[in-house]
């Protein structure tokens, strides 16, 4: 038996932490020890059933674990090695990490950086490895600093806070979207150098609109993607990673075809390993830890429900980390 965040839906949705049988874990090749997990705002999602993110029930929610491996089939990996897991459909299709032990995939598993602890890992999560797959999007396109303000959406949530401290560590001018101006001390300590109110952006807006963005890193959608896309400038780059505010884009093809602004989507669930590993080699060298810490909000397996809740309420900020182990 191990305890676990458990998700049923038999006679109504239902989530708790208890007790599950090791004998209802899923196939696979690694069986693992989860010291940590974290919630990402698709974890939220699941656990207070405000989206059909689970597709299968009833099941162990959590996407993200890092832990220890305890039994292992898999050429790549043995019992003792160190792990990080992200995405791959966990907590949605197949049981996920908000629990003491998962099975998963080999194939799945990163090798956990020696910068890094399991906690360090799970601070950073699927919301950072997203924003670190956002930050080489900009790269690759040829966004570098000095090239003029880069725009971050969703500020104080998990991807804003970790690309803000990337970016503000790699010399970038960063204006943080945050519709919490209380939270101005805390994204400036993380590395933006100006905050604008979100409801600047979040109105239906012109398609085209007055050049301010050298890139953007957008974690909400729907309008604030479009007025972002709007105010991008001649060759810029939008790297494009949530829906926090909608999944539709209301938008025309002027920013790309009159100023050849370049919308790169940023997928972090199906990506593979070598894409993965380049985003872990970048976070061990340029996250800065002590940033990192600041934005934790760190509470046990019990209290993972009612903090998903306060995700879901806009109450958090930064990065909430699960004690899942021992």
């Amino acid at each position: 038996m191990f305890k676990a965040l458990l998700l049923e839906n038999t006679d109504g949705f239902k989530a708790s932490v208890g007790q599950v049988d090791e004998a209802q874990l899923p196939e696979g090749d690694v069986t693992v020890s989860v010291a940590y997990s974290t919630l990402n705002f698709k974890d939220g999602l699941a656990i207070t059933n405000k989206s059909p993110v689970v597709r299968s029930w009833p099941m162990v929610a959590g996407i993200d674990g890092a832990g220890t491996v305890l039994e292992s089939t898999h050429p790549q990996w043995k019992a003792g090695d160190k792990f990080v897991h992200n995405g791959w459909g966990i907590g949605e299709t197949r049981w996920g990490c908000l629990a003491e032990k998962a099975r998963l995939k080999g194939d799945w598993l990163v090798k956990l950086p020696a910068a890094f602890t399991a906690r360090q890992a799970m601070a950073i999560g699927t919301a950072g490895y997203t924003a670190m797959l956002c930050v080489l999007a900009l790269e690759d396109h040829g966004v570098k600093p000095g090239a003029g303000e880069v725009l971050v959406t969703g500020a104080t949530g998990g991807v804003g806070s970790v690309a803000i401290a990337l970016l503000g560590k790699l010399g970038y001018a960063v204006v943080a979207a945050t519709g919490k101006t209380s939270e101005e001390a805390y994204l400036k300590s993380l590395g933006a150098t100006s905050i604008i109110d979100r409801a600047t952006l979040s109105a239906a807006g012109k398609p085209f609109q007055k050049e301010r963005w050298a890139g953007v890193v957008d974690a909400v959608g729907s309008h604030t993607l479009a007025n972002a896309l709007a105010q991008t400038r001649y060759g810029g780059v939008v790297a494009a990673c949530g829906l926090a505010q909608g999944m539709d884009l209301p938008t025309s093809v002027m920013p790309f075809i009159l100023r050849g602004v370049t919308l790169a989507g940023v997928d972090s669930v199906m990506a593979p390993l070598p894409k993965r590993q380049r985003a872990w080699d970048r976070l061990a060298q340029d996250l800065d830890l002590a940033r990192l810490e600041s934005m934790i909000d760190e509470v046990p397996l019990v209290g993972a429900i009612a903090k998903a809740q306060e995700l879901m309420d806009g109450k958090v900020r930064g990065r909430v980390v699960v004690k899942t182990g021992g």
